[in-house]
């Protein structure tokens, strides 16, 4: 699935958040960066259907067929994982993969099925008898994305999907969301360079309400100031602070 952003203008009642943006995003893992305030996360709930914007407009394209995030269409398309979640403890995980699964239109006899084939690809399948309350931080995230793909989305949207982890933790999520990457598109917005660097194919860089980059790592750090390089950070830190700190001055 191809998603194309086009000038789109969004915010919450008088203050505008994204001013005319447009961002075309592929197939594959898509980095989204920017600093608080951004507005990663008023793009992030446009993307996945939950509001509407203002004016512009978010289409899928898959082949010649295309659908707009303001359509039932295009929700039924989308999988949403929000920073902040919680699950019934007491519930086992196969069952809470099934409710999720239900949830999201699948019918309720294919649910079961649905539910372990989403297990299967976070590698939480060994786990499925096991009562939520019982999982470690990294195990809950994984299940959080097997709800997320218990409906096969096409479009898979996530924030900060390993704010919180221990390394070894970190590690097991980004290699599953990397293999999901494989068959999908994923857009997943983080404050953690490493996840960028080691998950995604392209980054979008999002300050001053506008898309300030939009291209592969390594074009980013091509960015970094020749007297650069004494810093603390790595050429890609650098690269994506001096973006951040010359938009702010353009504003």
């Amino acid at each position: 699935m191809n998603l194309t952003v086009e000038r789109v203008s969004a915010g919450y009642g008088h203050v505008r958040v994204l001013d005319e943006l447009s961002w075309r995003i592929p197939p594959g893992v898509t980095g989204l960066l920017g600093p608080n305030g951004a507005g990663k996360t008023t793009l992030l709930h446009l993307l996945a259907g939950i509001t509407r914007p203002w004016q512009g407009a978010i289409t899928a394209r898959d082949g010649s067929a295309s659908v707009l995030s303001t359509g039932k269409e295009y929700s039924r398309r989308v999988g949403f994982l929000p920073q902040h979640f919680t699950f019934a403890e007491e519930m086992r995980v196969l069952d809470t993969a099934t409710y999720a699964a239900w949830v999201n239109g699948v019918p309720k006899r294919d649910c079961p099925a649905a539910a372990w084939a989403a297990l299967e690809q976070v590698d939480l399948h060994s786990k499925s008898r096991d009562r939520v309350k019982s999982l470690s931080g990294g195990q809950r995230q994984r299940l959080g994305l097997a709800t997320a793909l218990a409906h096969e989305p096409d479009l898979l949207i996530l924030d900060e999907p390993t704010v919180g982890l221990d390394p070894a933790q970190r590690l097991r999520l980004r290699e599953a969301i990397t293999s999901i990457g494989a068959r999908r598109t994923v857009v997943i917005s983080t404050h953690l360079i490493e996840d960028v660097t080691y998950m995604c194919d392209r980054v979008g860089v999002l300050a001053a309400g506008k898309m300030a980059f939009d291209d592969t790592i390594d074009e980013l750090a091509k960015l970094v100031d020749e007297d650069a390089g004494h810093g603390f950070g790595s050429a890609f830190e650098q690269a994506y602070a001096g973006i951040v700190a010359r938009l702010g001055r353009e504003a």
